[in-house]
């Protein structure tokens, strides 16, 4: 049988993430909001060529700029 969020069409990472946010937004208030400042982050990577680093780029930029030249 397969999973719930395999048959979504979802990755496990992508489910994880659906379902953490869910938990952090049925928390009380104070509690809310020390838990979605924990889940925030922000990740960086940088393409090597002929053995030198490239300029590091933020994930979140790159993924929305592949987004948008998708469409």
């Amino acid at each position: 049988m397969t999973a719930a969020w395999k048959a979504a069409g979802l990755t496990y990472n992508r489910y994880l993430a659906i379902a953490a946010r869910t938990v952090r937004r049925s928390l009380k208030e104070e509690a809310r909001v020390n838990a979605e400042r924990r889940g925030q982050m922000d990740l960086r990577f940088a393409k090597w060529e002929n053995g030198k680093q490239g300029e590091p780029r933020s994930l979140a930029d790159a993924n929305a700029a592949a987004q948008t030249a998708e469409k």
